[in-house]
């Protein structure tokens, strides 16, 4: 999430061009197993490109609230532990299995929720609000923050482990500052996570097969 529908398409373009340059790089490396983990960015300059959209339609319901909501909330509590044990070395997969075991539940969870209840999106200032339902908000929260931010700290690699500090540190901030209705800052950290992925995508070592 960025303050306008400009910011939030301008950083949007340039997350995605992170991640092009992220899945460029491993796989010229041959390693194909990292090709989830490089296009994360991919994913994230989507979701940023989908909100501008949001912005542009004055919030309200519709087809691009309901693609915003899938992707930050079932589609990445997914996706990350997922593609953090696709990357990691043989000696830290089987301590992977948990969060991604506690994403695919919390991924059910979330997905049930949004195919139940109707997502709506108000412009407040420089934010935009949601409302979406979460019934057992806790325990979902906690499920998210296990499979996302836990995986990468699991991930035995330092700058995944990196990764995961930034958006855990990180994401209190943001969210205090759109609970204050005063700026959005999630498309600034997103674009910080994102350059650490290209560091490590570029520093993969060369596929022996």
């Amino acid at each position: 999430m960025c303050w306008s529908a400009t910011a939030d398409l301008v950083a949007g373009v340039g997350i995605a061009a992170v991640g092009v340059a992220s899945v460029t790089a491993v796989t010229r490396a041959g390693r194909g197993r990292d090709l989830p983990l490089a296009a994360l960015p991919l994913l994230l300059g989507a979701h940023q490109i989908v909100e501008s959209l949001v912005w542009r339609a004055d919030g309200g319901t519709g087809r691009a609230i309901t693609v915003w909501a899938v992707i930050a909330l079932p589609l990445l509590a997914l996706w990350v532990p997922a593609a953090v044990l696709c990357a990691a070395p043989g000696s830290a997969r089987h301590r992977l299995l948990l969060p991604l075991a506690v994403g695919s539940v919390t991924s059910a969870a979330l997905a049930y929720n949004l195919a139940t209840h109707q997502v709506t999106a108000d412009i407040r200032g420089h934010t935009v609000g949601y409302g979406i339902h979460l019934s057992h908000s806790g325990p979902l929260i906690t499920g998210y923050l296990l499979a996302t931010v836990g995986s990468l700290l699991l991930s035995g690699d330092r700058r995944l482990v990196l990764f995961g500090l930034l958006a855990g540190t990180g994401a209190p901030l943001c969210w205090a500052l759109w609970r204050l209705e005063f700026v959005s800052t999630w498309c600034a950290l997103a674009a910080l996570c994102s350059l650490v992925l290209l560091g490590w995508a570029r520093g993969r070592p060369l596929s022996r097969h």
